[in-house]
Order: C-alpha cells, then sequence, then structure tokens
C-alpha cells in the first residue's frame, strides 16, 4: 500500500489522496504564518517498479510559478544522491511521472540540507585549527544561530546563506567555500587569510528550514526583507547578525540564495544604494569578472534588472550592508532548474556542483580584497 510522509527535517506535503498510484492528487503547504509555498519534500513508500504519477496541484498559485517551467524535480532513494526526473507543468499543476527501482523514494524541489549535516559542519570547523566558533543567539524555536569566524588580515568579509530556508543550495556552496577557505595548502586562500578575515554564518534560518518552508522564519518573517529593521521577536536572526557587523565593521559582504526562475548562477550588486559611485561600480566589475575567469558556472549575461540608482530596498541585507558600511556587497544566486550555460540533465544544479561554485569564489576574494 503506498504511504507518503513528511514527518522530517524540512518535510512537506499534503496529501488530498494517495488511493491511485496513476493519480497521486498533492498540494504543497505554506510557510507558517504566510502566504508563500513552493517548497517541497516527501517519502513515498511501498512503490517498487510502480509507475507513479504525482500531481501537486496547487503548483499554479506558488510564490515564483515561473520556476516551473523547464523544472524537474529531485529525487533519492537514499537521501543522499539526488537525480532529476521528469516533470511536467500544466495548467496550474506540476505532475512528477517517475517509476522508482526502490521500495522508497524521496522528491524534494532541491536536494535538502538538513539539520543534521549542519550540526555536522559546524563540528568539523569548530574543531579546527584556525577557525573559532560562536553563537550568536537563539531562534525563536530555540536553535542556535551558529557563527564561524575565520581570524586573518585587517580586511573583513561576511558571508551568509539562507535566509530563505528552501533556497539549501546555499548551504551546499557553503560547504565547498569553507572547504578551500581553510585549506592550508591552497595558495590563495592562504593569501587571503593574510589579508581578510571571515565571519561565516552557514545557515541564517535553521526554524524554516526544519518546518520545510521556501522563504520564511518561525514568525513568518521574510529575513531579506528585514535588515535595519529587525527586533528579537520578529527576526532575531537578523538582528543578532546586524549587532555583530556593527561590531565587527564590513569590507565585503556575500549573500547566497538560490533563485526559482533564471537557470543561471549570477550576482546581484548594491547599484540602487544611494551614495554607490564610479569605484562602488569598478570593485564590483572587478569581483564579477574574477569570479566568471575562475569558473564557467558563473556568468553575467543573465541575472536580475539593475535598480536605478537610489531606488534600492534597504531591508535587503546587500544593500542595507553596502549602505551602511559603504563596502562592497553582492547577492549570489544560483538556480533551482540546471545551469542552462552547461546542463547536466540527469543531475541539474546540484550540491557537488553548488559546492564547487562555492570553492571557485576564493580567486574572486583575492582578486579584489585589496580595493576594499
Amino acid at each position: 500500500m503506498t504511504q507518503i510522509s513528511k514527518d522530517f527535517d524540512g518535510g512537506n506535503i499534503e496529501v488530498i489522496d494517495s488511493s491511485d498510484c496513476d493519480n497521486i492528487r498533492l498540494n504543497i503547504e505554506p510557510d507558517n504564518k504566510s502566504d508563500f509555498y513552493q517548497w517541497f519534500y516527501f517519502r513515498v513508500d511501498g512503490v517498487k517498479d510502480t509507475p507513479l504519477t504525482l500531481h501537486l496541484e496547487n503548483a499554479g498559485g506558488a510564490a515564483f510559478t515561473k520556476g516551473w517551467e523547464d523544472y524537474s524535480a529531485c529525487a533519492s532513494y537514499d537521501n543522499e544522491t539526488w537525480f532529476r526526473v521528469k516533470t511536467v507543468y500544466e495548467d496550474g499543476t506540476l505532475s512528477i511521472l517517475h517509476t522508482p527501482s526502490h521500495d522508497a523514494v524521496y522528491y524534494a524541489y532541491f536536494a535538502p540540507y538538513p539539520m543534521a549535516r549542519h550540526h555536522d559542519l559546524i563540528e568539523v570547523y569548530a574543531n579546527m585549527d584556525g577557525v573559532e566558533h560562536s553563537v550568536l543567539g537563539q531562534t525563536l524555536d530555540g536553535q542556535d544561530l551558529d557563527l564561524l569566524h575565520v581570524p586573518g588580515g585587517e580586511k573583513v568579509i561576511w558571508v551568509d546563506a539562507r535566509q530563505h530556508p528552501g533556497e539549501t543550495m546555499a548551504q551546499w556552496w557553503m560547504e565547498g567555500f569553507l572547504e578551500r577557505l581553510t585549506d592550508s595548502d591552497d595558495a590563495d586562500a592562504a593569501a587571503l587569510r593574510s589579508k581578510a578575515s571571515f565571519y561565516i554564518v552557514p545557515n541564517m534560518n535553521p526554524d524554516g528550514g526544519v518546518r520545510g518552508n521556501l522563504r520564511t522564519n518561525a514568525a513568518g518573517a521574510n529575513l531579506n526583507r528585514e535588515w535595519g529593521v529587525a527586533t528579537p521577536e520578529r527576526s532575531p536572526e537578523v538582528f543578532l547578525v546586524m549587532a555583530k557587523m556593527k561590531e565587527t565593521g564590513v569590507d565585503l559582504s556575500l549573500d547566497v540564495h538560490g533563485d526559482e526562475a533564471l537557470p543561471y548562477n549570477f550576482i546581484a550588486g548594491a547599484e540602487g544604494v544611494p551614495a554607490f559611485s564610479p569605484a562602488d561600480q569598478a570593485k564590483l566589475d572587478k569581483f564579477l569578472a574574477a569570479y566568471k575567469a575562475a569558473t564557467p558556472a558563473f556568468q553575467t549575461e543573465f541575472g536580475y534588472p539593475v535598480t536605478a540608482p537610489g531606488k534600492a530596498n534597504l531591508t535587503y541585507a546587500t544593500t542595507w550592508t553596502a549602505h551602511t558600511f559603504g563596502c562592497l556587497a553582492m547577492t549570489l544566486e544560483m538556480p533551482f532548474k540546471d545551469d542552462a550555460n552547461h546542463p547536466e540533465p540527469l543531475t541539474g544544479w546540484s550540491p557537488e556542483r553548488a559546492a564547487q561554485l562555492g570553492y571557485d569564489v576564493i580567486p574572486a576574494m583575492l582578486a579584489t580584497v585589496d580595493d576594499l
């Protein structure tokens, strides 16, 4: 008998009717205290060699419906290795068509990044020479907000990920970034550490991740609209990071995200902040050129429209940080789909590819650090 479960870290699905494997009817549940929804993650049991057609019937009301165009859902038999399966979006319904080769199969919007893996990541670096770990405070659900500090040179670089918890590729990116940054045998990383100290928040929204949210925390707050206005009651995650940033100063900030619609890796800058200058543009251009030179996965042709001068929304992390500290601040976006310039249909954009993009950011930071 077919069983469908979401009762695990990050799980999200509502079962309408699972009696017919050719017509399993599902809904994506909204983020708590919010109308946002798009993230799904669930397990189907008892279906080995059974053709499945799973209809996510409310997909047409999701936060970013363009995210369903040319999209393929992620699947896994072991919650470790993820691959893409046939997916069709039509008339507001997202349909997953797959015949599992195992009794149990997981389906997800993107490869999940569970809290158990986050805790393992923190443990590795908290016990590593040259890295300091601290807890900035607690979230509304009582989880620790972890901070990793890599002491080094005078410049101060902040990197954070997963303000939007469903953008799990951002924390997979962190794995590659941290691996290379702390590699004592990597010449570029060593040179960068001699010039800059790092403050790193690998997971800005642990509550949202555990709850199976796409965009919000436990209070229903979209953290990337809380900068400069955060309170301990609504968005303690941002409140705590802002306070620490004011203590350390910021010379470069990189906020790591995923984009539902665009099948590319790209960066959005802070061009719209009131004091953005030609010198700021030159720093941004240098970083972009160096990142592009470091990896073919990064490109600059496709991205968000540039905000007009002085028209930036200063409640975004990137714009608030650029405006507050006069620093180079950027938002990195990765696809939920595939990298259209280098498609890999079996996996799409994947945890491994995201981690490699994180690994490859080090030369871009090194190329820019002396100009900060």
